[in-house]
C-alpha cells in the first residue's frame, strides 16, 4: 500500500486491516448515501404524482405537471446533496455506466445497486404513509407497448449521454443538466421517462398516478439497460477519456 505522496505504507498486519477498515466504512456510507437519496427521490415522484392527482380536479396535464417540476426540483436537491458522499447515483444504469467507465470499482456495483432498490421501495412506502394511501400495493397502470419501450430507450440513452458529455466539460453542472432531461423528458416520451430500473421496479408497487403495472416493468428495465449501454458505448467512442489515444 502506498499514501497519496507515493511512499510506502508499513504493511503489517495492523496497518492492513486499519486499511481495509476505512475502505469498507466508506463503502459502506456510500451505499447509506444511495438508499437515501433513492429513496427521497421516489418519495419526491410518488409523492408529487398523488398531490398533483388530488389538486388537478382529473387534468392529467397539470398532475403531469406537478409530477415533472417535483421530480426535477428534487433531482437537482439530492444530486448536490449525496454527490459528495457517493456519486449520487441514484440509479442501477448510472451505477453500471460508471464501473463500465472505470469510474467505480466493480465490487462495489452490487452494493449500489441493492441500495438503490431498497431505498426505491422504501421512498414508495414514505409517500403512501404520508397520503394515507396502503403501504404497498400493485400497479395497474397500464404501460405497455413498443411505443413506450422505445420511450424507455430513448430516455436512458439521453439521460446516460447527458451526465457522459456534462462531467467532461462542466462537472459542477451535472445536478442541474440531469434535472433539466428528466423535466423535459416526462413530456416529450409517451413512457414519461422512468430511466431507472430501481425506480421502475418500485413504481410498480403503487397504485398511484405514477405507478406502472409489474408485467410492464421487465421491459421498461430491459429498455433502460439497452438505451444506458449505447449511450454508455457511443461516448466512450466520441469523447475518450485516453485523448492521447
Amino acid at each position: 500500500m502506498r499514501t497519496r505522496e507515493g511512499r510506502l505504507f508499513n504493511e503489517t498486519p495492523f496497518a492492513c486491516t486499519l486499511f481495509a477498515y476505512m475502505h469498507h466504512e466508506t463503502a459502506g456510507r456510500a451505499m447509506a448515501a444511495e438508499a437515501l437519496g433513492t429513496a427521497l427521490l421516489l418519495t419526491a415522484v410518488v409523492g408529487s404524482g398523488i398531490m398533483g392527482d388530488r389538486l388537478s380536479g382529473g387534468n392529467v396535464g397539470i398532475a403531469l405537471l406537478a409530477n415533472s417540476l417535483a421530480t426535477g426540483g428534487a433531482l437537482v436537491a439530492l444530486i448536490l446533496t449525496f454527490g459528495p458522499i457517493s456519486g449520487s447515483h441514484l440509479n442501477p444504469v448510472v451505477t453500471l455506466a460508471a464501473a463500465a467507465q472505470g469510474k467505480l470499482p466493480w465490487s462495489r456495483v452490487f452494493g449500489y445497486v441493492a441500495a438503490q432498490a431498497i431505498g426505491a421501495v422504501i421512498g414508495v412506502m414514505a409517500a403512501h404513509v404520508m397520503f394515507s394511501e396502503p403501504l404497498l400495493m400493485a400497479s395497474t397502470h397500464d404501460r405497455s407497448g413498443a411505443a413506450q419501450l422505445v420511450s424507455e430507450f430513448v430516455a436512458t440513452f439521453g439521460l446516460l449521454a447527458v451526465i457522459a458529455g456534462t462531467v467532461r466539460s462542466r462537472a459542477e453542472a451535472v445536478p442541474y443538466a440531469v434535472a433539466a432531461y428528466i423535466t423535459a423528458a416526462y413530456w416529450f416520451t409517451s413512457s414519461t421517462s422512468f430511466a431507472n430500473p430501481a425506480v421502475t421496479l418500485a413504481r410498480s408497487l403503487t397504485n398511484t398516478f405514477a405507478g406502472i403495472r409489474p408485467v410492464d416493468a421487465p421491459g421498461f428495465i430491459a429498455a433502460q439497460l439497452a438505451g444506458a449501454a449505447a449511450a454508455t458505448w457511443l461516448f466512450g467512442w466520441l469523447s475518450p477519456s485516453d485523448t492521447s489515444a
